[in-house]
């Protein structure tokens, strides 16, 4: 789950993370009055939408008084911003941050992540702040220093001092660094983020360290623990199918190919988008069913991937360990029959029941095609996309 950059930056002080002075603002008047009780003689509007870039897409605006922060905010309340990261549609600007502005003198990047490879998180630190990381990592990968951090002991001083030295930081700064950074990772451990980003961490001339920006995601899968920061989920700032497949505990992230997949498993539904691609095509999505789907949310499932108007054919690969063959063919016939499909569905059914899934498909009088295996199934619904 992503939240904003105002909220993740009032979880962070809980921590003893330093952020700058700001208030929130949802009209025009509000960034006025927020610019007048800042009383600085530069406050930053900024923009808030679950996306980086924003600076380079005109979401990020200094105000020299509360008259103009009221002009800026006039301007970018309600305006369709578009950067990198949200496609060309761009997102609907709804809410300001209105933040005191900083003497800057130098940016840097503090980063926290989970490294799949070692299994452990990983922190990270760089010189070169305020720029996408992304791009830092393709082009000069050395900038950025990483320290593995094993959670059975937790982010120890010594690595905050070697990241620290590592940024050129002066010697009279590093215990404030370590100070941050340390409450940095305990955020991120308490609060079970799946990823904490600052950027740009910020040296201002009169020597204090800043997060002037903060990314901060949460692991879904630990919500059970943090129901207050449900309260914190933007449903506008969400796709409105993942946003309807969460109420039936569907796994689905629309992408922007034109063939639809329904699988269960996350393992097969990689596998499945993999070979997709191998025979040529796009995939749409990702939809996991899970591994005990009902009748019920398979037929959700559909009624989802065809919600989707760019899809132009319906892939589904159903191996049925814990779930059987027959159920999923019944929900996938059921869910045609009332949603009229139109669309091409290649069906490719392996496991518990499989006979008698296939038998149901065959019969059902739908425009289905079934596959005998994962490379058959892929051609077919390839070139029906087609």
């Amino acid at each position: 789950m992503k939240i904003h950059e105002y909220q993740g930056k009032e979880l962070l002080k809980n921590f003893g993370v330093p952020v700058p002075r700001g208030l929130v603002a949802r009209s025009p008047e509000e960034a006025f009055q927020a610019a007048k009780e800042l009383a600085t003689d530069i406050v930053v509007v900024k923009a808030q939408i679950h996306a980086g870039g924003r600076g380079k897409g005109g979401g990020v605006k200094l105000a020299k008084s509360p008259d103009e922060a009221r002009e800026i905010a006039w301007q970018m309340l309600g305006m369709k911003l578009v950067t990198h990261q949200t496609g060309p549609e761009g997102r609907e600007v709804r809410v300001l941050l209105i933040e005191e502005g900083l003497p800057i003198d130098k940016e840097f990047y503090l980063g926290i992540v989970l490294d799949r490879a070692s299994g452990q998180p990983v922190f990270m630190a760089s010189a070169a702040g305020g720029m996408d990381i992304e791009e830092v990592a393709a082009k000069t990968p050395e900038q950025i220093m990483k320290e593995t951090v094993d959670p059975a002991v937790g982010f120890r001083a010594f690595q905050a001092r070697k990241l620290a030295f590592s940024l050129g930081l002066p010697s009279e700064l590093i215990g404030q660094a370590v100070k941050f950074m340390q409450s940095l990772y305990l955020a991120y451990e308490q609060m079970d983020a799946s990823l904490m980003e600052i950027n740009p961490f910020l040296l201002t001339k009169d020597k204090r360290l800043i997060a002037l920006d903060a990314k901060v995601n949460f692991d879904d899968n630990a919500m059970f623990r943090h129901q207050d920061f449900l309260a914190l989920r933007d449903l506008n700032e969400e796709e409105p199918l993942e946003i309807e497949a969460s109420k039936f505990d569907l796994n689905y992230i629309k992408l922007d190919g034109n063939i639809a997949c329904m699988v269960n498993g996350a393992g097969l539904a990689m596998a499945t988008m993999d070979i997709i691609k191998l025979a040529g095509g796009e995939p749409a999505n990702f939809l996991d069913v899970g591994g005990g789907a009902s009748q019920e949310r398979v037929e959700a499932a559909f009624r989802i991937l065809l919600a989707d108007e760019n899809v132009k054919a319906v892939l589904i690969n159903i191996f049925g360990g814990i779930v059987r063959c027959d159920m999923v063919a019944r929900g996938v016939v059921e869910a045609a029959k009332k949603l009229g499909i139109k669309v091409p569905v290649v069906v490719r059914l392996e496991g518990t029941n499989v006979e008698e899934g296939q038998r149901v498909i065959r019969e059902s009088g739908m425009n289905f095609t079934v596959a005998n295996g994962m490379k058959d199934a892929a051609e077919k619904v390839v070139g029906l996309a087609a």
